[in-house]
């Protein structure tokens, strides 16, 4: 039953999900693609629990570029952190988190 949800630079307006965004209600993560210099700032984390009425706000965390470009080299690894069984009741929509990373 929760939910997550960023904040950039501490405005009201809430990170927003597009083809380079993206937040993933299973782990909280934030995942930002292909970083541009728009993306500079402090982002905070809310967790929402819409049942208790409640959300909490985590510190600010900053993303900053680096000034060489440089971010050296890792294999290329898929990230998947599926539940061992999902369940599903028939007609309803399941979504399934899969990231691949490296360079």
């Amino acid at each position: 039953g929760l939910s997550y949800t960023w904040i950039f630079n501490n405005n009201t307006l809430h990170v927003q999900e597009d083809s380079r965004r993206f937040v993933s209600q299973e782990t909280g993560n934030l995942y930002i693609a292909k970083v541009e210099p728009s993306d500079v700032g402090n982002y905070t984390c809310l967790v929402i629990n819409p049942k208790a009425e409640q959300s909490v706000q985590g510190p600010p965390t900053p993303l900053t570029l680096r000034s060489d470009g440089v971010m050296g080299e890792y294999e290329p690894k898929i990230e998947v952190r599926f539940p061992e069984t999902t369940y599903a009741v028939k007609g309803s929509s399941v979504k399934l988190e899969c990231f691949a990373l490296g360079k």
